[in-house]
C-alpha cells in the first residue's frame, strides 16, 4: 500500500501506515507519517519507532517480520 501523509505530503513506508492503523484507526484510508503522527500525539519519534519493534516483536499483522 501506498500514499502520501494527510498532514506534510511525506511518501509513506509501510512501517508509517502500519502505525497510523495500529494507533488512529484500523480501518484508515489516509495516513500520517511518523513526524506527523509524533506530534499529534506529543511523544517522540523515536517513541514511535520502538513501538513499531515492539507491535513488531508481538506479532502484529501490520509489521511484518523483517527478514
Amino acid at each position: 500500500m501506498n500514499g502520501n501523509c494527510i498532514k506534510c505530503g511525506k511518501k509513506l513506508n509501510y512501517n508509517e501506515i502500519g502505525l497510523h492503523k495500529k494507533m488512529v484507526n484500523r480501518g484508515a484510508t489516509e495516513f500520517m507519517c511518523i513526524s506527523c503522527l509524533s506530534e499529534h500525539f506529543k511523544i517522540s519519534e523515536e517513541e514511535l519507532l520502538r513501538k513499531i519493534e515492539y507491535f513488531r516483536r508481538t506479532g502484529c499483522t501490520l509489521f511484518p517480520p523483517l527478514k
